[in-house]
C-alpha cells in the first residue's frame, strides 16, 4: 500500500528547507500540530502523518500484531520518511512519540538526524529507583477503563491530561480527538503506549536531542524529563512555562520559540 495514502501524509512549508517531521501522541493525529505549522512553514519542510489506527490514515492497513509494540509505529515513521526520501531530517515527537522517534534513528541511520522530545516518557510505570507518576494499580484501572468504555474513558480523561482547567476548549478538543479514534485501535496503542519501557532506548540516542517538559504534567512529571536528559548524551533540556501535556496546544508561543531556537542552532 502507498505509505503516504496510507498514513495520509502531508507535506507543506518551504521545500527547499530541511524537513521537519511533526508526529502525534496517543489518540490524536496531525492536526494537533496545526498550531506549530506556521512558526516553521517559511524555513522549513514541515512532514506531518497520522500513525495507522489514527486521524485519517488507512484503516484497513491496522494490524494489532505489527501496533502492539512501539517498533510497529516507529516503522511508519521510518516508512515516512523513506517515502519522501528525507535525509536528516528532525524529528518532533509528542509524548509516545518521542519514544517511538528515539526508535526510528536507531532503524533508519542518516534519515533522522535530530530529536525534538515533547512531554515525554520513556516508561509511565513506578520503578525501583524511578518514577514514572503511575502505580502499577492506577495502569491496570485506567486501561480497564478504556477497555470497558472508551467514551466515558475519553470524556473524563482528557481534561485531566490536557491540564488547563480555566481553559475548557482544550479539553474538550482533545476528548474529541480521542473519540473520532477507533476504540479497537485505540486499546491497542494504549496498552502499548502505557505499559512499554524505553529506558534502554534512550541510551542508544546520537543525535542532538531537545527535551521539552511542562512546569506541571500528570502524565510526564518533572522527573521524567530530568531522568530522559541524563539518559541522552549531550542533550538540551528546556522547562516550558506551561501546564499539562500537550503544550503545543496550552502553550504554543513557547513551544515554537524552543522548537525554532533548536532548529536554528543546528544550522
Amino acid at each position: 500500500m502507498d505509505v503516504v495514502r496510507r498514513n495520509n501524509v502531508t507535506v507543506t512549508g518551504n521545500p527547499q528547507g530541511r524537513a521537519v517531521v511533526l508526529a502525534h501522541g496517543f489518540g490524536c493525529d496531525q492536526n494537533m500540530w496545526r498550531l506549530t505549522v506556521p512558526a516553521l512553514a517559511e524555513d522549513y519542510r514541515v512532514v506531518l502523518f497520522d500513525y495507522v489506527g489514527s486521524g485519517r490514515s488507512e484503516p484497513s492497513a491496522f494490524s494489532e500484531e505489527r501496533y502492539s509494540c512501539l517498533e510497529g509505529y516507529a516503522w511508519d515513521a521510518v516508512e515516512v520518511c523513506e517515502a519522501l526520501d528525507l535525509r536528516d531530517a528532525v524529528f518532533v515527537g509528542h509524548s509516545v512519540s518521542a519514544m517511538i522517534g528515539a526508535l526510528a534513528v536507531g532503524m533508519a541511520p542518516g534519515r533522522i538526524g535530530a530529536l525534538v522530545m515533547v512531554a515525554p516518557s520513556p516508561r509511565y510505570l513506578d520503578d525501583d529507583g524511578y518514577r514514572g507518576g503511575f502505580s502499577t494499580e492506577d495502569i491496570d484501572e485506567l486501561l480497564a477503563s478504556l477497555e470497558s468504555n472508551y467514551l466515558g474513558w475519553s470524556a473524563t480523561m482528557a481534561p485531566v491530561i490536557m491540564g488547563n482547567a480555566d481553559r475548557p476548549e482544550l479539553g474538550e478538543e482533545l476528548k474529541n480527538s480521542f473519540c473520532a479514534t477507533d476504540p479497537d485501535m485505540a486499546r491497542v496503542f494504549a496498552r502499548t503506549t502505557f505499559l512499554s519501557d524505553s529506558r534502554d532506548d534512550l541510551k542508544t540516542v546520537r543525535v542532538p536531542t531537545l527535551v521539552l517538559e511542562c512546569t506541571q504534567d500528570i502524565i510526564a512529571p518533572r522527573e521524567v524529563g530530568a531522568f530522559v536528559h541524563q539518559a541522552i548524551a549531550d542533550s538540551t533540556l528546556v522547562t516550558l512555562e506551561a501546564t499539562g501535556h500537550c503544550p503545543h496546544l496550552s502553550a504554543p508561543e513557547a513551544t515554537n520559540e524552543a522548537i525554532t531556537a533548536f532548529l536554528a542552532a543546528l544550522r
